[in-house]
């Protein structure tokens, strides 16, 4: 374990996982936001939209996404984020990461919508705010309140699932990994340090988030 810490950069493949990670956290965030307000949405064509990208994308393999963003949407149909392969590749990840991830976000937003009183829907109603209105300033922020815990939970399963980017060559701690067996051979430190680096990195979101749920809960 001592030489692969000392020979191969351990620390720098999970400082990229944390970017993909922050970077993915933040597209799944918008993404799924705006998902989770056309599934609630009182408009019914913009309601079908909505269930129709959650199943689809909550049904697709994760790795098959991201095969189709290279191979598919980059090489295939020339839809390229940047001109150099290891930007482009990390680019397409982070893309890919968020758009996957945005399903289980807006799903945990709508699930947190549905704890919030009917009545406050309707008091901001009659009051004059429009839907736009009564979701930015009444719903949405008791929805988020109350998916804390949901939202942590794929905050955790985004973090693990950065390995995935691997398959397309991303620099993460997985493709660090695949780099080291192939060096050194089937080899068990190097499984340890990379089982042990998402643990640090996944076991304080948990705990923080658990703290959040329980600290931001909506008494009634």
């Amino acid at each position: 374990m001592i030489d692969i810490l000392t020979e191969y950069n351990v620390l720098g493949a999970f400082v990229e996982t944390l970017k993909y990670t922050v970077l993915a956290a933040i597209g799944s965030l918008v993404i799924g936001t705006l998902v989770a307000v056309m599934r609630v949405s009182p408009i019914g064509v913009l309601r079908g939209l909505g269930t129709f990208y959650v199943t689809t994308i909550r049904n697709t393999p994760l790795t098959l996404l991201m095969v189709l963003s290279i191979l598919g949407l980059a090489f295939i149909v020339g839809l390229q984020l940047s001109e150099d392969f290891n930007a482009n590749t990390f680019r397409w990840a982070v893309v890919m990461l968020s758009v996957y991830h945005a399903a289980f976000v807006a799903e945990a937003l709508r699930s947190g919508v549905n704890t919030v009183p009917t009545g406050q829907a309707e008091a901001a109603r009659s009051i004059g705010l429009t839907f736009g209105q009564s979701l930015r300033e009444v719903i949405l922020p008791q929805a988020f309140r109350g998916a804390i815990a949901p939202l942590g939970s794929t905050l955790i399963a985004l973090t693990k699932n950065t390995t995935v980017a691997q398959v397309i060559g991303g620099s993460e701690a997985a493709g660090l990994l695949s780099t080291i067996v192939e060096n050194e051979g089937s080899s068990y430190g190097a499984f340890l340090i990379i089982a042990l680096g998402f643990v640090i990195l996944t076991l304080p979101t948990g705990i923080a988030f658990t703290h959040l749920s329980e600290r931001l809960a909506v008494r009634r």
